[in-house]
């Protein structure tokens, strides 16, 4: 399997079966009036996001999905079987978007979130609703509704509350590797990055968050050069931008130029990308030529903050300490941390989450 952030399939919800039209036959009833039942609704399509899925690659292979006709309606007022519908599972950050009009049907950003992206059709009804006084013997019934037939497109951002976005080679595999269980390929030749990566950072009870290591990104990435225009809108969806900057380049005037190489590329992509909040860290200071450039580069960055050997690990703690940190305030300040997200088992049962303002009041 491979990582594929992107396809498109067609999707056929299934047809509602037909009323039927009979008429109660019993010995000793006589006239016993309609009794044809209804037909069954027929299957929907619906996609739900999965947490732990993280490309559309088992979508793509489907690329046709069908769902079940609802059955027949019979005698006897007996209601036709509804028809199955089918579940198509994609990873949490999927965006559907109906491939015809390019319109945004949904965006699943959540684990179980759930869209019916093609309704089944109604079944159709029954003579038995169509007697009346003046007509007691209806032969008439309809037919099952034809389901929604449509074609969309499938795009995943994923979600993470870190980017880390740099020139080839700047050490962000290995910073990732440091810090999470993720295992990405570390070589030192560019694009040893091909696909983005995902790691959890865990610092203790209740104070993780996941980071995403990009493909390095090469002036121009922007308007397609390299790798970086596929995957730069993955990190559209992050709360912070952590660039990584390989200080033991000879030159300090390169170093310089590669972080504008840099800022140019995210403003260029998208205005989104360029509000992001954006860390500065210089990498590789266990190296002397690396603690040389800190030393004659410090005054013109102003916004460096960071200095970190991810190889060794120095330093690296602290920054995630700051990085926890900004991700909570964000987090505070958009309302996400107004409900308590774990749930509480207690003896079989589970408990819905509560607000805070809950919890206080239960306090006093």
């Amino acid at each position: 399997m491979y990582f594929l952030d992107e396809t498109a399939i067609e999707v056929y919800a299934g047809k509602g079966g037909n009323g039927c039209s009979s008429f109660r036959r019993e010995k000793f009833v006589p006239k016993g009036g309609p009794d044809g039942g209804d037909g069954g609704k027929g299957g929907d399509i619906t996609i739900i996001a999965d947490e732990n899925l993280t490309t559309l690659y088992d979508v793509h292979l489907r690329r046709i999905v069908k769902a079940k006709n609802g059955q027949d309606g019979t005698s006897s007022q007996k209601t036709g079987k509804n028809g199955k519908g089918v579940t198509i599972m994609v990873p949490v950050g999927t965006m559907i978007f109906d491939a015809e009009t390019n319109l945004l049907l949904r965006d699943l950003t959540k684990h179980e979130e759930s869209f019916v992206v093609a309704q089944g059709g109604a079944g159709g009804k029954g003579n038995k609703h169509f007697a009346t006084a003046l007509n007691q013997t209806p032969k008439e019934c309809t037919p099952g509704e034809p389901g929604e037939i449509k074609q969309i497109k499938l795009e995943l951002k994923m979600i993470a509350d870190v980017g880390l976005v740099g020139l080839p080679n700047a050490g962000k595999s290995t910073f990732l590797s440091q810090i999470s269980a993720a295992t990405p390929k570390i070589a030192d030749y560019p694009f040893t990055t091909l696909v983005p990566q995902l790691g959890i950072v865990s610092l203790g009870l209740n104070r993780s968050f996941v980071v995403a290591d990009l493909p390095g990104l090469i002036e121009g990435a922007s308007e397609g050069a390299g790798l970086g225009d596929r995957f730069l809108k993955h990190i559209e969806r992050t709360r912070i931008i952590l660039h990584i900057v390989d200080f033991s380049i000879e030159k300090p005037e390169e170093i310089l130029k590669n972080i504008e190489i840099i800022d140019k590329e995210l403003h260029a992509f998208s205005q989104t990308l360029a509000e992001k909040t954006k860390i500065l860290v210089a990498n590789k200071i266990d190296i002397p030529e690396a603690q040389e450039n800190l030393k004659n580069l410090k005054k013109k960055l102003s916004n460096l903050r960071y200095e970190i050997s991810a190889a060794t690990g120095l330093n690296v703690k602290n920054l995630l300490e700051v990085l926890e940190k900004e991700i909570r305030k964000q987090k505070t300040a958009s309302g996400e941390n107004n409900v308590v997200r774990e749930k509480i088992k207690v003896k079989g049962l589970t408990l819905k989450p509560r607000t805070n303002s809950q919890r206080k009041n239960n306090e006093s």
